[in-house]
């Protein structure tokens, strides 16, 4: 996996305010942690952030550049982005410090190849998820799986067992997990319809009431 450079700079934390005058000013607010590390207070550039980073899909690896010594060539993983919900732009990204030589479990994207046979002939192919846990170095992240679902006829599936996978890497899902199907369309039942009114249709008189039995003696 590239291993991506960002310049960071250690900030002091000390009011919520601080967090929008760094985005009104061009920089993003961050932490970096770790299971070694005691938690960093960070800003970043944000226009470099979002071209180089924050439009990429999956895991991925950045080296941290800065002229702070304590943050200086440290890698971490990008572990969290937190987005505007109106402008949809960054405001805080969270980075985890990782040990290049030490195993990590993340989530790898997948991409669904090729066209299923099941779909040809009137199947729909179903994604049941999206990404898959793996564990490995930190280096050997994959950017992506391809999942090839050429093969996939009506009824069939692709399980995480059938996914090529570099050796150094190891899947922590199930391996009978099923990632993506092609199933038979679900076709509703037309609901009946009421029949409308006759009109100037009569209705039926009802029927007389039964007469009611003497008592005795009457």
């Amino acid at each position: 996996m590239e291993t991506l450079e960002i310049k960071v700079d250690p900030r002091d934390k000390k009011h919520k305010r601080d967090a929008r005058r760094l985005l009104r000013g061009g920089k993003i607010p961050g932490v970096l942690y770790g299971p070694k590390t005691q938690a960093v207070a960070l800003e970043l550039d944000k226009r470099e952030f979002t071209s180089r980073v924050a439009g990429l899909e999956g895991s991925h690896l950045v080296r941290l550049k800065s002229s702070a010594a304590s943050l200086a060539e440290k890698v971490a993983l990008v572990k969290d982005m937190q987005y505007h919900p109106i402008s949809g732009d960054v405001i805080h990204a969270d980075f985890y410090e990782v040990d290049l030589t030490a195993k990590i479990q993340v989530h790898v994207p997948l991409h669904f190849v090729g066209k299923a046979i099941g779909v040809t002939r009137g199947g729909i192919l179903q994604p049941n998820v999206r990404e898959i846990e793996v564990e490995c170095l930190p280096l050997d992240i994959p950017e992506f799986f391809n999942v090839d679902v050429s093969a996939l006829d009506i009824g069939d599936s692709v399980h995480v067992e059938e996914l090529q996978m570099p050796e150094a890497v190891t899947a922590v899902s199930e391996l009978d997990l099923a990632l993506v199907s092609v199933v038979t369309p679900t076709v509703e039942e037309a609901p009946t319809p009421t029949p409308a009114p006759v009109e100037g249709a009569v209705a039926a008189p009802a029927a007389p009431a039964a007469p009611e039995a003497k008592k005795e003696g009457e």
